[in-house]
Order: structure tokens, then sequence, then C-alpha cells
């Protein structure tokens, strides 16, 4: 394991976090009754965690039966000294009463008297950001909680587009920040440089997952990423950054530790230079990859333009239409984490058209996109049914 300066906060962390996000049973109500094979499977991570050198471990109020888990291993289970490891967690609240409530319930679940590190939970676009950092508000409550002693760093996690992002950061109010930056989507790092200049933590959200789904990645990457896997040469192309400091790893089987250790030592040399060279290639693939459509971000249709843009792209110069549609679909959730329309046709035909380049087809590369990655729900129905039946 390498450790890493955790900016402003003079934490030494460990380069790759164990995140509490992905438990058996995790999601399930209610949150404080753990089955026999969820705390058996926290018990053998944290284990194999503390003995591959982790000390850092992420969580959150919204992780459901996570934080209770957690605090039933660490405690009782294995009976880690506190102080031999470093602990994050977070939520949403909205007001000042409500911040300190949920935090005096994440103490009691955790069994912990403090927090190391605390953020406020999805802070994804400008009314959330206001919400969050007004005075009085929920994040002047952490800041004081941190006075108190009860959390000792305060940090954000979020989903936001780049401008919201980079205001929190330039707010000075806090000492990290979790967000999204891989190889597959770089968008976040004028993020990142912004956070280093200020020295906060870099603390990088789902690499693995929401990185393109790598432990499933199609036969395109994983032979360009050869001799390495895709997890290993994307955990040392984040890591070649140094203002980024530790990666959220979804560690739930020995098998994810020994793929973990071969990231080890983190280096970039010729051989991660000629790997990236060769996914870069591939962006020749299609006409159409250089177009990003950040500008329309905003565009009247409602359509996020630049995600499904950016979804298609990995279909047509990296083979990862799997990743596209398991991200498509989230689009059906309506919420800030994934916001926006799915490219249907009465969508499309509201778009505005007087921003997008002449040699853009726009129009047909989100049908084609939306042909490809949208699921119709009989095609579930059936596809669940035989599921089950298997």
């Amino acid at each position: 394991m390498e450790y890493r300066r955790f900016g402003k906060t003079e934490k030494m962390l460990s380069v790759i976090t164990l995140g509490g996000m992905r438990f058996k049973h995790g999601w399930n109500e209610p949150r404080h009754e753990i089955p026999a094979d969820t705390l058996e499977q926290c018990r053998e991570v944290v284990q194999l965690a503390f003995e591959a050198g982790i000390n850092h471990i992420e969580t959150a109020w919204g992780y459901k039966k996570s934080e209770t888990v957690y605090g039933r291993v660490l405690n009782e289970e294995l009976k880690i000294p506190r102080n031999s490891y470093h602990l994050m967690t977070k939520s949403s609240s909205r007001t000042a009463a409500d911040m300190r409530k949920v935090v005096e319930w994440q103490l009691n679940d955790l069994k912990t008297d403090y927090f190391d590190f605390y953020a406020w939970h999805g802070l994804n676009n400008d009314e959330l950001f206001d919400t969050a950092c007004k005075a009085g508000g929920p994040v002047e409550e952490l800041l004081k909680l941190r006075e108190e002693g009860i959390i000792k760093h305060v940090g954000f996690s979020t989903h936001a587009p780049l401008h919201t992002i980079v205001n929190a950061i330039e707010t000075g109010l806090f000492d990290f920040i979790n967000l999204h930056y891989y190889y597959f989507n770089q968008r976040n790092s004028p993020a990142v440089e912004a956070a280093k200049a200020r020295d906060m933590g870099v603390f990088i959200i789902s690499p693995n997952d929401k990185g393109g789904q790598l432990f499933k990645a199609p036969a395109k990457v994983k032979n360009a990423t050869m001799p390495l896997t895709p997890i290993q040469w994307n955990a040392r192309f984040c890591l070649k950054n140094s203002g980024i400091h530790t990666l959220s790893f979804g560690l739930t089987e020995a098998a994810h530790f020994a793929e973990m250790k071969g990231i080890f030592p983190v280096r970039w040399s010729e051989t991660e230079g000629k790997i990236q060279a060769k996914l870069d290639s591939f962006l020749a693939d299609d006409p159409y990859s250089g177009f990003d459509g950040y500008e329309l971000a905003n565009d009247p249709s409602g359509i996020n333009i630049p995600e499904i843009l950016r979804l298609r792209k990995l279909w047509k110069c990296y083979d990862m239409s799997s990743f596209g549609k398991y991200r498509y679909k989230t689009f059906e959730d309506r919420s800030h984490w994934l916001p926006g329309e799915q490219a249907f046709k009465a969508h499309i035909e509201k778009i505005d058209l007087t921003k997008i380049p002449e040699n853009i087809p726009l129009k047909k590369l989100l049908a084609e996109a939306h042909h490809k990655f949208y699921i119709k729900p009989w095609k579930r129905k059936v596809d669940n049914f035989f599921y089950k039946v298997k």
C-alpha cells in the first residue's frame, strides 16, 4: 500500500479507500437489521482491507445498512482500535437542525464519538449548493461540529456540473472533496486542479464502476491495457496526478484485493504512456468523438446532451455499450444524481439548434444513442423473468 497526505487535513491516507456502498442487502430496509451474510461479508472485507494496508473507510447515511454494519464489525466483531483508521461518512440534510440530528444518529450507528471526515453528500447542482452553503445552513452546522471536535474535517461530495463544483471549492468552506474523475471521464480535471490549488484533499468516487464498469470491460479495452487490467491502469492514470490522494474501490471479495495489489508500486512509466496512447487512438474510430456538447448542458429539450454524447463515444470508440445502457437507465430516476431526459424523439425535437456546429448531426447522434441504450419496459420484464428462472 502507498499513502498520500490528504491535503490540508494533514492525514496520511492509503491511496485506496474501502467504500461501504456495495454490501449484500445493503440498500434494504430496515437499515438497522443486519442479515448474517451482510455481517460476514463486511467482516471479511474489513479484515482484508486492514491486512492490505488500507486505513480509510468511507460510508454514508444514504447507504442504508452500511453505517450500522461497519459499526458492529469495527467495534464488536474485530475490535479495531479507533485511532488506527480514518473514518469518513456523509449525509445531505437541508437544515442545520436536521444536520446535527443526523450526525448524532450516525455517531450512534458507527459506534464512535467523532468522524475524521464528514461530507455534505450530493452537492449536485446550483440549488443544492445554495441550500447547503447558505448562512445558518447545514454546512455551517458541520463547521460548528468541527469546532466542537465531533467532526475533524468538513468536505463535500458531488456529481455536479463543473462550474458548480468549482464554485463550491472557491467558497473556502471545505477541507476536502469527493468527485468523479477517470480516464473515461476527464471533465472534472479543472476542479481537481482548483482543489489542489487550495490544498484540499481529493477523493475519487467509484473509479471501477462509474469509471466505466471496468470489472467487466470489453475485450477492446482489456487488450489495450495489457499487461495491466483496466482497473489497475485506470488507478495509475488517476494517481499520476499528485493532487489526487485516494480512490474509493468497490472491494467486496478477496479477488478484488488481489487485483488491487497489482496497482503497486504506483508509477507512470513508458508502459502506462503507451497504453494511454493506444486508448487515445480509439477516439479516431468515431468522427464525432471530439464534440462533447458541454455548451448545451441547459438545452430547452431537457436532454442531458453532454452525458449522452459521452456514453455514445464510449460505445463507438471503446465498445462500452453495456456501460452505456447501465448509465442511460439511470436517467429514468429523474434525480439530481444524473439529471436529464432520455433522448426520445419528442425531446430531440425541442433542441435549440442555434448553438450546434453545422457539421454535427446532433439529432442523429442522440437518436442513435437512444436506440442503442434504451431498454424497452417489456424487454426488461422478460430479462428479469429469465434471470430469476436461471
